[in-house]
């Protein structure tokens, strides 16, 4: 019916937009579990039909207020590691806590929505504290990823060990950090 129309849609575009009507006949959408917990909400019951599937559990932690490469490759990294990625995402409130009043730049809701949106990330779960050692005690994972410049001996390895996971360090790129992109942004000519 589309090629009557004249439009040049090619077979597999067509195809992929009849599964996707179909998809959404079968209310395959509605029935979406929840990626998303607030700081209150338990992820277990979406983090444990995967252990009882074999399926290993990642985590990985940080702001990402304005998303930038070195951002996307301990993400990477952190997917690598395991089979479910699940993203602790510091809240607005935990942000403002230890970057000061002016952070985030995005609210939760945006950060949160655009971690969504990544291939690699399956949950992003909120916490409001300053540091994630109750986040990694609410996933229980088998890897947590971090950043190497926090050590073996990191704030949040008591936790790990205590869940019975590893730390998993990865070196930063040298690009930029978030302070650093909005340093020079403020520093542009207006």
């Amino acid at each position: 019916m589309l090629r009557k129309a004249g439009t040049h849609l090619r077979p597999r575009l067509l195809r992929s937009l009849r599964e996707f009507i179909t998809t959404i006949g079968n209310g395959a959408f509605m029935r979406r579990e929840p990626r998303l917990f607030g700081p209150r909400d338990d992820p277990s019951p979406a983090l444990d039909p995967h252990r009882r599937a074999g399926r290993s559990i990642v985590s990985v932690n940080g702001s990402f207020d304005l998303l930038h490469a070195g951002h996307l490759h301990i993400l990477a990294e952190a997917a690598r590691q395991g089979d479910v990625l699940v993203v602790g995402l510091n809240s607005d409130v935990s942000v403002r806590a230890y970057k000061g009043p002016g952070r985030p730049i995005m609210p939760e809701s945006e950060r949160a929505e655009i971690l969504l949106a990544l291939e690699m990330v399956d949950y992003v779960v909120l916490f409001d504290e300053p540091e994630c050692a109750a986040f990694v005690l609410r996933v229980r994972p088998d890897v947590h990823v971090n950043d190497a410049s926090y050590g073996e001996n990191c704030i949040e390895a008591p936790a790990v060990r205590a869940c019975g996971g590893r730390l998993h360090l990865v070196d930063k790129l040298p690009t930029a950090s978030t302070t650093d992109i909005l340093r020079r942004i403020k520093d542009l000519p207006a």
